[in-house]
């Protein structure tokens, strides 16, 4: 699993602006919702076009905080992402930014009904639990998911994010999401990157900028109904 200690020149900096390093003292279960990002075949199996191996272990992480997180109150959201507006939606970016070749197989592999848009295995999804599908790394950009409304309608207030990958689609939700003037929680051992290196900086600058970056087990502490 990949592991993240905040350094101390992130806490100083944190610390500059605020008595606390995390903004998060409790978090309101009730009010608050664990959002998964992309911990779909496509992204996690051995062998898939996008695979990130270190994304198989966080899932019983995943499990663990899914579990907490509705005995307390809260919600629990799945977003996949689906390739079925790929070329409208996002069009240059697959028209552009990626060879035909490799576009073509983002195409079929994230085809809703697809091997690789099913959510991976051992993930312990729950028919009580909110599923959303997204078009883009972000959730929560214009047009490209329910993401907002769904979170809206629930009043939710704070959003821990887990998933895949973390410099990417999960920094990219967390972004918006802090814009949007959401809270945000980011679990560093429930997020993976494709490298060490690419998830530290990723939790790096989403600790200074966007949101809280802690453990499962700091945010089952920190827990409240």
């Amino acid at each position: 699993m990949q592991t993240y200690a905040m350094p101390e020149w992130v806490r100083s900096r944190i610390l500059r602006r605020r008595a606390t390093v995390f903004a998060h003292q409790y978090i309101a279960a009730a009010k608050s919702a664990l959002v998964v990002i992309d911990m779909q075949t496509y992204f996690c199996a051995p062998g898939q076009p996008s695979e990130t191996p270190a994304a198989r272990e966080i899932v019983g992480a995943i499990n663990r905080m899914a579990s907490r997180l509705r005995a307390a109150g809260g919600a629990v959201i799945w977003v996949q992402t689906s390739s079925a507006r790929a070329l409208e939606r996002w069009a240059n970016h697959h028209r552009h930014d990626l060879s035909a070749e490799r576009a073509a197989r983002r195409i079929a592999g994230l085809a809703e009904g697809s091997e690789g848009f099913a959510l991976y295995r051992g993930l312990e999804a729950r028919p009580e639990d909110v599923y959303v599908k997204k078009a883009t790394y972000s959730a929560l950009i214009q047009d490209s998911s329910t993401l907002e409304a769904e979170l809206r309608a629930r009043r939710v207030e704070s959003l821990l994010i887990a998933g895949t990958t973390t410099n990417v689609c999960c920094e990219s939700t967390a972004r918006d999401a802090m814009l949007l003037d959401f809270r945000v929680i980011v679990l560093s051992d429930a997020t993976a990157a494709a490298t060490p290196e690419e998830h530290v900086a990723s939790l790096n600058n989403i600790a200074l900028y966007f949101g809280d970056v802690m453990t499962v087990s700091g945010a089952e502490e920190r827990l409240s109904a």
